[in-house]
């Protein structure tokens, strides 16, 4: 089953490169800013459940359109990954002290990225597996 697939591929991609980004960029950017805020160990309850949702959301609202219909996924993909990580960024700089905006700036292009190229690739791989 191709959206089967779909979501498997692209939330593999998607972790991968994340705990890329998390371990050599966002977290040492973070504990500089925020540090004595961060839980340590960090809680993986919450962190699975955003993920699979996140890319659940993803696949229904971009990747399996544009699988079915060869329609855009780069574009709606950044435009959502923008949103959702600029929301939780801009909210954060907006209520909490020591928000730094590098964070909102590096986090909010990073989830754009992410999720633009996590959805493309998902695609283009399934199309790949299945024609």
């Amino acid at each position: 089953m191709p959206v089967l697939t779909l979501y498997a591929l692209t939330a593999l991609i998607f972790l991968v490169l994340d705990a890329i980004m998390l371990t050599l960029v966002m977290k040492p950017l973070f504990t500089r800013h925020i540090g004595p805020l961060m839980a340590e160990p960090i809680r993986m309850a919450p962190a699975v459940v955003f993920y699979l949702s996140y890319v659940a959301g993803l696949v229904y609202l971009v990747s399996a359109p544009a699988l079915r219909d060869a329609g855009p996924v780069v574009v709606p993909a950044l435009i959502l990954g923008l949103m959702a990580y600029g929301t939780y960024e801009f909210t954060s700089w907006t209520i909490l002290r020591d928000w730094h905006p590098s964070m909102v700036i590096t986090d909010t292009l990073w989830g754009g990225f992410l999720t633009a190229f996590s959805a493309w690739a998902g695609v283009a791989a399934t199309r790949a597996i299945h024609g």
